[in-house]
């Protein structure tokens, strides 16, 4: 297939990505925000690309705008929320039966810092099961199609947050003292710790598949509105924040370059993290980020595994 006609975005730089024409890829959360960046970046590359979410109006909204902009893009919408393992475990048998192979794999859907606890339909505090554990139950369902794709690639989303993450095993569902920012952070650490374990068990299992991680920075999308905006102290946290946004933060489309860097680009390596290199990641072009010393412990992040493989019911085949 050859790539759309449409002009790529300028300034790494949205232009730089090579062509992912034959290539198929699936983004989570790619309704709008980061997600919808990134699918529209990499549909002008020329890649098929399956748009996921929980709205079906959104979904179909998110392709015909795509549409609009880059016509002849291969680009369709399947329903999935990462909040429940049975739709996980849906799109995975509508996928397997439709594709004999994925080549990239960017596990972007997330919600932050929710002002009070709450529980996705399995049970798990909300932010853990959306950012993390649903996302460790498709990537492991999805890894057959990956290891039979070409060059294949997965994308974890992170967040300069991790850095004040730690993964609490005696209290992962946030059950004995719930805090938004701790359960967000921790969620994310806990997406890029995953990053760093499956390379290195693609390395030595022979999977063939690259794993890497990516943040955002502060990127202006409407992933607050119904976290630390709402209610009591974060409202005003977040009007005070609102104060240095025009200096501290950039566009979703900036957003996603970090993305679509570790996507596509042939020197990004497996195990490799990227965000924004300027001013305390916040903003910037893309390039190496920097991983916590927590995010590195290895120990760490094999008993994570092993522990989701559990609460999942999911294993790597």
């Amino acid at each position: 297939m050859t790539p759309c006609s449409c002009h790529p975005v300028p300034s790494w730089n949205a232009s730089q990505i090579p062509d992912q024409s034959d290539r198929l890829a699936v983004i989570t959360g790619a309704t709008g925000g980061l997600g919808y960046e990134t699918a529209l970046e990499l549909a002008r590359a020329g890649a098929e690309v399956i748009l996921t979410g929980r709205s079906q109006t959104k979904g179909l909204g998110a392709v015909n705008r795509i549409l609009a902009v880059c016509p002849g893009a291969k680009v369709s919408f399947e329903p999935l929320d990462l909040a429940s393992l049975a739709s996980v475990g849906a799109f995975v048998q509508r996928f397997s039966a439709a594709h004999a192979s994925l080549d990239l794999l960017i596990n972007n859907a997330g919600v932050m810092a929710l002002p009070t606890r709450q529980t996705t339909v399995d049970g798990f505090e909300q932010q853990l099961g959306t950012n993390y554990l649903g996302h460790f139950a498709l990537t492991l369902a999805l890894l057959p199609q990956l290891r039979a794709g070409q060059q294949p690639r997965v994308v974890n989303l992170s967040s300069v947050a991790h850095k004040q993450g730690r993964i609490d095993f005696e209290d992962l569902q946030g059950a004995k003292g719930y805090r938004p920012w701790k359960a967000y952070a921790q969620s994310k650490l806990a997406m890029l710790m995953f990053s760093l374990e499956f390379q290195r068990r693609s390395e030595a299992k022979g999977w063939g598949v690259l794993a890497l991680a990516a943040h955002p920075g502060w990127a202006r999308t409407d992933l607050v509105t119904n976290g630390p905006r709402v209610g009591g102290r974060f409202s005003l946290l977040w009007s005070l924040a609102r104060c240095f946004e025009p200096l501290l933060s950039h566009s979703a489309a900036e957003g996603a370059l970090p993305t679509l860097f570790a996507a596509t680009a042939p020197e990004a390596k497996g195990g490799g993290y990227y965000g924004p290199r300027g001013l305390g990641e916040m903003k910037g072009l893309p390039g190496p980020a920097k991983l916590s010393a927590r995010s590195q412990d290895a120990a760490v992040a094999a008993r994570l595994w092993e522990l989701s493989e559990k609460l999942t019911s999911t294993r790597a085949l």
